[in-house]
């Protein structure tokens, strides 16, 4: 792979959009102290995974976005852009079907970095694996910063080690072989994770297959439970109907003595009106009778009176004969 370019944006000291191209050869880049050299190499390791705000002579990584100047404002974010010749394929599988590869990386105040190979959003490490497959990198021993000699002079055997695997090209082999470990490792514990749900499914397989049988009984039970319940709502509703005939003759029965009842009522009522209107003159008759029982009776009085008069009068006239 080869690099070809490198676009920053708000990144340290380039305030405005700079484009940086490497051709084939031995390019240099010249200029002042304070002019930007650095910011050029920290930026290349910056776009290629590096997460040290140490080795990029910062406090935090925010400080990598411009902080303002004396006529420029502060800015709120920072991008860098390198662009990568694939022509030969050596990039990883998922990238190698481009000619061209172009890794990105964007850091918001406040918000983190984004990644982006080819413009769909990517993870940080596998930045990285892209440039470790190269024997490249944000630590490659390539990219020699201020004081590094005398830092790598001054280095443990296991510092030198690293370099020269970095510049033999087997970082990537270990680190792909770290990965490969951490993912052995968390295969073992799923699978030790897998052993204890397995056994904690089989503990519990004995009582859900009791309360299997007990479903399949409560079925059963309910069947038969259901069919004698029909059975006696069967009978109570035959009990019923039967019922309801005797009832309904009964009724019929009952109508047909009530209109004979009516009938005879009628009739009886028919001989009533007749014989009302043959007792007026008998009433009337009834009437003359009685006022002239009553005169008679009145009668009778007056001469029973009479005639006690007369027995008393000849009572008094034989007591006066017999005292003469």
């Amino acid at each position: 792979m080869h690099f070809q370019k490198l676009r920053l944006s708000g990144f340290k000291s380039f305030v405005d959009p700079t484009e940086f191209r490497i051709e084939p050869g031995l390019t240099a880049v010249v200029g002042p102290n304070g002019c930007g050299k650095s910011n050029l190499l920290e930026a290349l390791r910056w776009v290629m995974g590096a997460n040290s705000a140490k080795a990029m002579r910062a406090e935090g990584m925010d400080d990598v976005i411009f902080g303002g100047s004396g006529h420029r404002p502060s800015r709120n974010h920072a991008e860098v852009t390198l662009t990568i010749d694939n022509s030969d394929r050596r990039a990883p599988a998922q990238f190698n079907g481009h000619d061209l590869l172009e890794v990105s990386r964007r850091i918001d105040r406040g918000s983190g970095s984004t990644y982006r190979i080819n413009g769909l959003e990517t993870r940080a490490r596998d930045v990285q694996l892209l440039f470790a497959d190269a024997s490249t990198g944000a630590n490659s021993p390539a990219l020699v910063r201020q004081g590094q000699i005398s830092e790598l002079i001054a280095a443990k055997p296991s510092n030198r080690r690293r370099i020269l695997e970095e510049a033999a090209g087997v970082s990537g082999l270990h680190t792909r072989r770290h990965e490969a470990d951490l993912r052995l490792k968390a295969a073992e514990a799923n699978l030790a994770r897998l052993d204890d749900i397995t056994r904690e499914l089989d503990s519990s397989l004995a009582g859900l297959r009791r309360q299997a049988r007990q479903a399949d009984t409560y079925k059963r039970v309910s069947a038969e439970l259901r069919a004698l319940q029909g059975a006696a709502l069967y009978a109570r509703w035959l009990e019923a109907r039967q019922a309801r005939e005797a009832a309904q003759a009964e009724l019929r029965a009952a109508e047909a003595v009530v209109e004979a009842a009516a009938r005879d009522a009628a009739a009886a009522e028919t001989a009533a009106l007749k014989a009302g209107e043959g007792l007026k003159p008998l009433r009337e008759e009834e009437q003359v009778a009685a006022a002239v029982l009553q005169r008679l009776a009145i009668e009778r009085d007056r001469i029973e009176r009479e005639a006690a008069h007369a027995e008393a009068e000849v009572a008094r006239l034989q007591g006066d004969i017999a005292r003469i």
